[in-house]
Formats: structure tokens, C-alpha cells, sequence
């Protein structure tokens, strides 16, 4: 082998180096579009399901924290929202799957007993009880959500002054 061969395949080397950094930055380019799209459209679809689910329904939210009912209701206040009233089956239907923890709703007899009503002062018109409740055992006036497989019957009331996180609804 001559000293002038092995120059000229330097040169092929060179090339092929070159061509291999040119695809490389091509694959890399396209990548980093085709991941841009991805994102850009998972937030068009998070943007129009929230938009959705907010004029339908409402748009709901969970306290970190355990409170009592009283501090839980001033939370969401705090948050320009309050605790969740659930005034339908459609929107039982829609929160159910979603509880995790017991959480308090923003329903209550404190005022007069047996007289439960919701935080804006709507009288309760359906509920969805745990079999045998509301029952008041030991002064229970306020109303928790429970993470059971009925969703119908998940509701049970417990003392105010229990902690538990908050359901609020904005």
C-alpha cells in the first residue's frame, strides 16, 4: 500500500464522518419537532377537557392537607372556590372515581338538625348515603366523601370537628 492511497481513504473517512454528523443532526431535528407537536397537542387536549369539564360541572380541586369541616370550607374560600356540592347524580357519577380519601362536601346540618343543607343554603334535595346514614351518632352534622365502589352510597356524616382533606369546587 502507497503513501498516496492511504491519503485519499483519509479523505473518504472525512466524508463519511461528515455525512454520519449531517443524519445525525437530521434524526435529532426531527425529534425534537416531532416531541414539540406531542406536547403542543397534550395541551390542546388537557385545555379542552378542562374547558369541558369546567362549564359542565365545575372544576374541582383537593386540599393537601386533613381539617376540620369549618377550616376545610375556609380553604377553598381562601382559593376563591368552596366545599363541592353535588346536587346531581351526573355529577356524583362524575366525582366518585376521582375520591381517593375521605374528603368533606360542602353539606350539613349544624344549623338544625336533620335539616341538611348545602354551603350556598340550598336545602339537599338527594343524597347518596352509606346504608344507614346520615345517623348522627355522637353530634355528626357534617358530610364527608368516601372512597367505596358504589358510587351512589358513599356519603356519611361525621363530626364537624374530624379532619379530613377538602373537596372544593370552583
Amino acid at each position: 500500500m502507497e503513501m498516496d492511497t492511504i491519503y485519499e481513504n483519509v479523505e473518504d473517512v472525512k466524508d463519511e464522518g461528515k455525512a454520519q454528523q449531517n443524519r445525525r443532526s437530521c434524526l435529532m431535528l426531527a425529534t425534537v419537532i416531532l416531541g414539540t407537536i406531542c406536547v403542543i397537542l397534550l395541551v390542546f387536549v388537557i385545555l379542552q377537557h378542562t374547558r369541558a369539564g369546567s362549564n359542565r360541572l365545575g372544576l374541582f380541586f383537593i386540599s393537601n392537607n386533613t381539617m376540620s369541616w369549618s377550616e376545610s370550607r375556609q380553604f377553598c374560600r381562601d382559593r376563591g372556590a368552596d366545599l363541592v356540592i353535588i346536587n346531581t347524580e351526573e355529577k356524583q357519577r362524575f366525582i366518585s372515581p376521582f375520591v381517593e380519601d375521605f374528603l368533606w362536601i360542602g353539606l350539613t346540618d349544624e344549623e338544625i338538625e336533620g335539616n341538611m343543607k348545602w354551603v350556598d343554603n340550598s336545602p339537599l334535595k338527594q343524597g347518596f348515603w352509606v346504608d344507614g346514614e346520615p345517623n348522627n351518632l355522637n353530634g355528626e352534622n357534617c358530610v364527608i366523601i368516601v372512597p367505596v365502589e358504589n358510587f351512589l352510597k358513599n356519603w356519611n356524616d361525621v363530626p364537624c370537628t374530624f379532619t379530613f382533606k377538602a373537596l372544593c369546587e370552583k
